[in-house]
């Protein structure tokens, strides 16, 4: 099992300790960082700046929002960060959810997600490969456009840049088991948000069907600690968050998968907290147990001893969480 270092996105502003926590990742052997956005920092600046200050470990967006961008310019970063690198980049993509793509991006959530995001990844493929001009008639992501209200002067284009990488590999990231199913077929690579070891059929069938050289790279909170309540604060402030104001009441892809999981009436509890205001008490409400399997918390011993179920399954990279520079090389050490 690989390891990769999951730097997230900023909050209210950068952290001066990202490029030297990545260094310290590339030095102990992790495979790969990863960063993120939501509706703040982008994904792809910090991981350039990154690139920039290590040589070997591989970069991967975990995730860049499709609707922040249109695929064919989503590949141009691809492609271009590719090349600065030397061939490190993966592209790990998500749809988000109505909140964000319509409360943020001012576009409307796909009325089909699934076909939303396999024409997005189509034209990404196109680009890359660079075969041929890229063309679509896709129903979300037409290129050329030709709808009522464009000129009709378009034309279908081919990348100027050559890619470094045409199979660049493209991940992305899929609660629902139907996307989970599509994932597999479409995707080098799955990003699961939260993966609990013993509970794989969360996510559908579709994790049993991967194929060779697939990736799976959930990502978890590596803390090494005495007092494991304690540890999992940080993991119940984030699945509070989640659960509670990342998504509409009635439509949140983040509280169904906590219910598929086996706490659906918990995430329901956590979601009436959250927005009627009480976002303590909506943290203190997530369960321990539900924070504790998706993680890796507590004394050396006990994290050794869970890493077992985490390799036993089809997880091929652990993605760390907000680790310090001692919970960092644990992990290392216990993975090597």
């Amino acid at each position: 099992m690989r390891l990769g270092l999951a730097l997230g996105y900023w909050g209210r502003g950068p952290s001066p300790d990202q490029v030297e926590l990545a260094r310290e990742a590339e030095r102990l052997g992790y495979d790969s960082v990863w960063t993120a956005e939501s509706w703040g920092s982008d994904a792809f600046t910090p991981l350039t700046w990154i690139a920039a200050r290590t040589s070997t470990i591989g970069l991967g967006t975990a995730v860049a929002q499709m609707a922040a961008r249109s695929p064919t310019t989503t590949a141009m970063h691809a492609l271009t960060l590719d090349h600065l690198s030397g061939g490190r980049m993966m592209l790990g993509l998500g749809l988000s959810g109505p909140q964000v793509v319509e409360g943020w991006y001012g576009r409307p959530f796909p009325a089909s997600p699934l076909t939303a995001t396999r024409e997005y990844v189509d034209v990404v493929r196109q680009v890359l490969r660079r075969e041929a001009p890229v063309e679509t008639d896709g129903r979300f992501h037409p290129i050329p456009y030709r709808g009522p209200d464009g000129t009709g002067l378009g034309r279908a284009l081919k990348s100027i840049t050559h890619p470094l990488r045409p199979d660049l590999p493209v991940l992305l990231g899929a609660e629902g088991p139907r996307n989970v199913a599509q994932t597999v077929r479409i995707a080098d690579g799955w990003l699961p948000l939260y993966w609990s070891p013993s509970r794989p059929d969360a996510y559908g069938p579709g994790v049993a069907e991967l194929p060779e050289g697939f990736r799976v790279a959930p990502m978890a909170r590596v803390k090494v600690c005495d007092d494991v309540s304690e540890g999992l604060l940080s993991v119940k402030a984030m699945l509070g968050f989640y659960i509670g104001g990342m998504g509409h009441a009635t439509r949140n892809f983040h509280a169904d998968l906590m219910g598929r999981m086996g706490y659906a009436e918990e995430a329901r509890h956590i979601q009436r907290l959250f927005l009627a205001g009480r976002r303590e008490e909506a943290v203190l409400a997530v369960p321990d147990a539900f924070a504790d399997e998706i993680s890796l918390v507590g004394p050396r011993e006990r994290i050794a001893e869970r890493l077992e179920s985490w390799r036993k399954g089809p997880v091929t990279d652990l993605l760390a969480v907000a680790p310090d520079r001692t919970s960092l090389r644990v992990l290392a050490e216990l993975n090597s």
